[in-house]
Formats: structure tokens, C-alpha cells, sequence
């Protein structure tokens, strides 16, 4: 079922021209002026062959498979209101560990969740009702949602686009992509509606968005998709859609069509400094959900293939450092102890460029497609290594049994040793630590490259340009035969209260 059309319709403009029938004259008669009335051209006027088409057709169409979706939960508040920053954004319904809670946490202005910083908010009577937004995918009652709509709730029930209202039960959640599937069983045929084809959204697009914003239902507004590929920083597998659409609390789980009536994104948060449309919505785009839906369908949650590194982009710097000619791939910045990583033989300051001989683009691709493969899975992956690519074995594991991924604690720093070092032209003051592993920072030049790229007094430097350091004449050694190799850039491994990471920092030829 579709609501396919064309936007084919002609305009022909025609202007009527005519000249000015008669000019101002002025005329004596008696010392009085007179004037002669002037002629205007007549006015422009448009005649379409065909009327130009709106969005009735694709809304008529895909309309009947959009439903309300109305959770029950337990005796505590739990109204649904669509994630977002600003007045109003549903944060307090987010559980701690929700991948967008993070993201919104950052945004906390004035007003945010509808109080000033440092005013607590009133007590307000639990509410054991929320009210989203969701679309049936199969004719048998297969309908998607958002798993922050569902999240918690133990009765659910789904109102239709003519008054009905049925009872479903939840199939499967997964807060990482923010979906979630719901199934009403009932003696009909419902209306459904397909994912559009892979990426297939560009830029510009016309999408609609029809929804329950703020409980009124059935409500339709569009837009155009103003960006893609967004990292709200909510996870690793962000890749959301922006669109301008007008999209509000409870719209939640609705979808974004495009022309066609296909399904090109599930609406999920929303910028909002005023806790309304500001035209600033994120969609999850129709390939993650795809995929997503289906696992939730067979087995009511969703296997993804665990390598089990940390790893951080490489930049234009990091490449340059590391004798890159691409700023691509992951580089790994620790593999966790008795991961399949680890076991492979990954290191830190290894650089993924490639899976199975599939280009890694960024850290994010390397954390889909690793995921994408599955459990059990052996796969090869192309590595950069101190100036060689090698090729690495790794059978996958399986993300749901890889148990947690925290930084440890850092604990107190250690106070600096007595004996330091300047490097000068880093703008760092180090010493060996006592254990005898690494450089600590003891003091950063407030106007350097260094404390620009936030290394902190405290932190340690554990390797430069993947050397191990014990002491500054290693450090001072390794710099200079990046010197003699013409690089512009070292590339240090810093741990500290942050984790460890990669920070390349520019140096001095000699």
C-alpha cells in the first residue's frame, strides 16, 4: 500500500502587457491644474493546467496504519514526553542508563525541564499514563514505537485512526537504537506501511510526520530532512536523520514518510530550548530500524557482535601522526581484558581500516558493522600498525553477555615526583611515575596545544607514537625521530579521570 504521486503539474504565467493608455497631463485652465486619470497595466495572473498536488494523497494513504500508543505503568509518573532539551523534555522519564539521557543532560539551560537551575521541581500526582506515537509494519498487528514510550509500562493498549482502541502486548525492546515492537492481535486486517529501501533518504527530501503530539492523535505536519548521519552522542550506533517537520511530545514512535508513503524515519527526540517545535526533530533512520524490528520480532531482542576495544576516531592529526595517508578508520585505544579483541592480539594505537575488506570509515562504522555481523562470527580486519597493515583474525562475541564495559575508577592522583622534566615546545612538565610506567603530567602551559586539546595536570602518559615511556629521555628520544621522519604531529596515549584516549599534539621540527 501506497500513496504514490507525481508533483508534475504546469504553471503557465501569462502577462497581459498593456502600455499606459494615457499619461499625466497638465492642464491651465484658470490658474487650476488638471489632471488626466492614468491606466495601469493589467495584473499578473497564473492559470495552472493541473492543481498543484499537497501531501493529501500520501497522508489519505499511509493515515489508517498510524495509531496512538497509551502505556500503563506502575504507581509513578510515567507521561510520555518526547526527549529533547529545553522546557518540558521528559528527561525526569528517562531511566539512568537510557543511551539519550547523556546527550540531553548536556543541554540543560535555563528552564530545562521546566525549572531554573537549582529550583527543584513541585511534587506532582503520579500519573500511570503515557501517550506515544507508533505504525503498524504487518497486516496481522506488527506495529513499531520507541522503547522511551514503553519503557516500564505493563499494560499496553493502541488507539486507531478511526476510535478503536486495542489491546497489545510488548514483543521486544532495545534502548540502545530506541525501538521497540508491539503486537495486537485481533480478528482483522490491519493497514500497514513498509521501510524505505536502504539510505534511500537524501538531503532536501519532502518527508511527513503523522503522530499524536501531545495526545491529540492523528495529527499531520511536514517538512524537509534538513541532515543526516547526526551523532547525538546518545551511543555508538547513532547515525539519526534531522528533519524540519514539526514534531512535539508525542510523536514519539510516529513516522516520517517520504512522497511515497514509505517509512524513512521512526521520530524519536527533539531540540527544543522552549519545549515545543523549534524545527529541529531526529528521526532514526528506516535501515537501523529495519534490522532492529526484525530481531525484536524473532526473538524479542536484538544479538549484535561484540569485539570488545575501546576506540576513538582518527583525525587529520592522529592520521599525520600515525603515517596515514587517509583521516579514517577506529584507533584503538584499549582492548578489554579477555575480549575477542584482546585474544586476537589487538593493541592500543592499532587503527581498524578495514572488516572483511570493507572500508572502516569512523569509529561509529566500526561499532555497526561489528555489531551488524553477529555473535560467533569470525571476521578480518585490515589494522595499521607502527607503519604496516596486518591482517587479524577475531571471532566475534556477543554483546548481551560481554557484562559491563565501565572505566575503572582512577581513585586520587598521585602527587608528582619530586624529579621533572620540561618539554618545552609541548608546553608539559613531567616526571616518571613511581611505579615506573609512564610520564605523569605535573604541570600544562595554560596557553598550549596541550591543555587545547584537554590534557590535564594528573594524567598519565602512558606511550608516544605507540612506544611505551619510562622516563623523559625516552619521551625526548621518541620526539626526535619524529623530527627526522617530517612529521608535524606525536600521537600520545593519555590516561586519566577522562579514560584513556589518543591525543596527537604538533612538534617541532628540528
Amino acid at each position: 500500500m501506497t500513496g504514490t504521486f507525481t508533483r508534475n503539474a504546469k504553471l503557465k504565467t501569462i502577462l497581459k502587457g498593456s502600455a499606459v493608455a494615457g499619461l499625466a497631463t497638465a492642464m491651465i485652465y484658470g490658474g487650476a491644474i488638471g489632471h488626466v486619470a492614468p491606466a495601469f497595466a493589467d495584473p499578473v495572473t497564473v492559470e495552472a493546467e493541473a492543481a498543484a498536488p499537497g501531501f493529501a494523497e500520501v497522508v489519505t494513504a499511509v493515515s489508517p496504519a498510524v495509531v496512538s500508543v497509551r502505556v500503563k505503568g506502575d504507581a509513578k509518573q510515567v507521561s510520555e514526553q518526547m526527549p529533547g532539551f529545553g522546557s518540558g523534555n521528559g528527561l525526569e522519564d528517562l531511566p539512568e542508563n537510557h543511551p539519550l539521557r547523556r546527550f540531553f543532560e548536556q543541554f540543560g539551560g535555563p528552564g530545562f525541564g521546566g525549572m531554573p537551575h537549582g529550583e527543584s521541581r513541585p511534587p506532582q500526582q503520579a500519573r500511570p499514563m503515557s501517550q506515544g506515537s507508533g505504525f503498524f509494519i504487518s497486516e496481522d498487528g506488527y506495529l513499531v514505537t520507541n522503547n522511551h514510550v514503553v519503557e516500564d509500562g505493563t499494560e499496553f493498549s493502541v488507539l486507531l485512526d478511526d476510535g478503536t482502541e486495542l489491546d497489545a502486548k510488548l514483543i521486544g525492546k532495545d534502548s540502545r537504537t530506541d525501538l521497540a515492537v508491539l503486537k495486537v492481535d485481533a480478528k482483522r486486517k490491519f493497514t500497514y506501511v513498509d521501510f524505505a529501501a536502504d539510505r534511500k533518504a537524501r538531503v532536501g527530501d519532502w518527508v511527513v510526520a503523522v503522530g499524536n503530539p501531545f495526545g491529540l492523535g492523528g495529527s499531520v505536519t511536514a517538512g524537509i530532512v534538513s541532515a543526516l548521519g547526526r551523532d547525538l552522542g546518545s551511543g555508538p550506533y547513532d547515525d539519526y536523520i534531522q528533519i524540519d517537520a514539526a514534531v512535539n511530545r508525542g510523536n514519539s514512535g510516529g513516522p516520517a514518510f517520504n512522497l511515497n508513503g514509505e517509512v524513512v524515519g521512526i521520530n524519536t527526540a527533539i531540540f527544543s530550548p522552549s519545549g515545543g517545535n523549534v524545527g529541529i526533530a531526529f528521526a532514526i533512520p528506516a535501515y537501523v530500524a529495519q534490522d532492529v524490528v526484525q530481531d525484536l520480532i524473532e526473538d524479542g531482542e536484538v544479538e549484535r557482535g561484540w569485539l570488545g576495544v575501546q576506540i576513538q576516531p582518527v583525525n587529520a592529526d592522529v592520521a599525520e601522526s600515525l603515517g596515514l595517508e587517509k583521516d579514517q578508520g577506529a584507533l584503538v585505544v584499549e582492548p578489554q581484558e579477555g575480549s575477542p579483541g584482546a585474544k586476537a592480539g589487538l593493541e592500543a594505537g592499532d587503527v581498524i581500516l578495514a572488516l572483511d575488506g570493507k572500508p572502516i570509515k569512523s569509529a561509529r562504522d566500526l561499532s555497526v558493522k561489528v555489531a551488524s555481523a553477529g555473535p560467533s562470527t569470525e571476521v578480518d580486519l585490515s589494522v595499521w600498525r607502527k607503519g604496516e597493515t596486518k591482517s587479524i583474525e577475531v571471532t566475534l562475541g556477543d554483546l548481551a553477555n560481554a557484562g559491563g564495559n565501565a572505566q575503572q575508577d582512577e581513585g586520587e592522583r598521585a602527587p608528582a615526583p619530586a624529579k621533572q622534566d620540561d618539554l618545552p615546545s609541548l608546553g608539559l612538565t613531567v616526571a616518571p611515575t613511581e611505579s615506573g610506567d609512564g610520564l605523569l603530567v605535573a604541570e600544562v602551559d595554560p596557553d598550549s596545544e596541550a591543555a587545547a586539546r584537554g590534557i590535564s595536570e594528573g594524567d598519565r602518559i602512558a606511550s608516544i607514537n605507540n612506544t611505551e615511556v619510562k622516563d623523559v629521555a625516552e619521551a625526548k628520544d621518541i620526539l626526535a625521530e619524529a623530527r627526522k621522519s617530517d612529521r608535524d604531529h606525536a600521537l600520545f596515549q593519555i590516561e586519566g579521570e577522562r579514560g584513556s584516549r589518543f591525543v596527537a599534539l604538533p612538534i617541532e621540527r628540528g
